[in-house]
């Protein structure tokens, strides 16, 4: 997977034109076009009937994922045929017009393992646009919700606790929020440095092999791919850094959490006051308090799933654990102040 992920950065990223072998294929004059379609199935994205993709969509997952109530995500990309997408030396991923990024959503243990939604992405002339699909009762189809909806869902964690929620399909509006650049939607997970096309994925993709390579992102819960300071990092850049960036929707905060980008520094939250937080602060005088996790406000959103305080602010309504847990033996083994 590392070599994937060496060959992928600052490289080009195609996808062979061949049609695909079970006859399935997205349209892309319904994609290109201004429309918001009602059914999900319109886009051709599954094969008809059922939440399976199509052959055609390339399979990846993210060293570093953001947290979701535990759901599995299963995600996939399209790119229009004979197109490419561009990786600059920074990272970024530069897709094409046309591109659709898929993400399903759902539970292993409810509702037979089938996805509860699938959200997409969808990089049109104008812009992307983000448009989140609830799958049907019979599975066979999924249906717009524009102004989003609270789905109930029952699901068992890593640590064996049962948890009832409204799992929270997020509306238009939300997707804007956290998917906000400058003013812009832009795609936030599949980055050069987070995304993996190892395994079954490895087979869609053709890669060119950069004189640069970028340094993957380690996966949060795997010692072996980095210390606790950079999966803590990690962590705290895939599950705050949409936002907290100098052109995110937090940008007032200045509090700046991008993995690479932001040094370990005030602004980095170690030692900051709180500026916008509100009574999210708890009270507590800093973001991180080195030494001291139960006294870092960081730590304080995180573990609450009050609205009032809680961050991320949309995307889940469980506390995750394990990754606080992370957190807060990264700042137990910081220098106090």
């Amino acid at each position: 997977m590392r070599r994937a992920f060496a060959a992928l950065a600052a490289a080009l990223l195609c996808v062979s034109a061949a049609p695909p072998p079970d006859g399935g294929a997205p349209d892309q004059a319904v994609i290109d076009g201004e429309a918001m379609p009602r059914k999900l199935s319109e886009f051709g994205l599954f094969r008809a009937g059922t939440s399976e993709p199509v052959e055609e969509l390339i399979p990846y997952t993210l060293h570093t994922p953001l947290f979701s109530d535990y759901a599995d995500k299963h995600r996939r990309i399209w790119l229009p045929r004979g197109e490419m997408a561009s990786i600059h030396g920074d990272g970024h991923i530069e897709f094409p017009v046309g591109t659709v990024i898929v993400k399903s959503f759902g539970w292993p243990d409810w509702n037979g393992g089938r996805p509860v939604e699938t959200r997409l992405l969808i990089h049109r002339a104008k812009g992307w646009v983000a448009l989140p699909y609830i799958w049907d009762a019979d599975g066979r189809d999924a249906t717009l919700a524009v102004g989003g909806r609270r789905v109930p869902v029952s699901f068992a964690a890593p640590d064996g606790s049962r948890h009832d929620i409204a799992h929270a399909v997020p509306n238009m509006n939300q997707c804007k929020e956290c998917h906000n650049r400058g003013g812009r939607i832009v795609p936030i997970g599949p980055k050069a440095e987070n995304i993996d096309f190892g395994g079954e994925g490895a087979k869609h993709p053709s890669f060119l092999l950069p004189k640069n390579r970028l340094r993957p992102m380690p996966r949060w819960d795997d010692p072996a791919s980095g210390s606790i300071a950079a999966r803590a990092r990690a962590y705290i850049d895939v599950n705050c850094a949409h936002c907290h960036n100098p052109e995110g929707s937090a940008s007032n905060s200045g509090l700046f959490l991008r993995w690479t980008d932001d040094p370990a520094g005030v602004n980095y939250g170690i030692g900051k006051r709180p500026t916008a937080a509100g009574r999210g602060s708890g009270g507590m005088d800093f973001a991180i308090a080195p030494g001291d996790p139960a006294h870092s406000f960081l730590i304080y959103r995180l573990e609450s799933t009050d609205p009032g305080i809680a961050m991320p602010e949309v995307g889940r309504s469980t506390v995750h654990k394990e990754g606080t847990d992370l957190l807060r033996q990264w700042i137990s083994e910081m220098d106090a102040l």
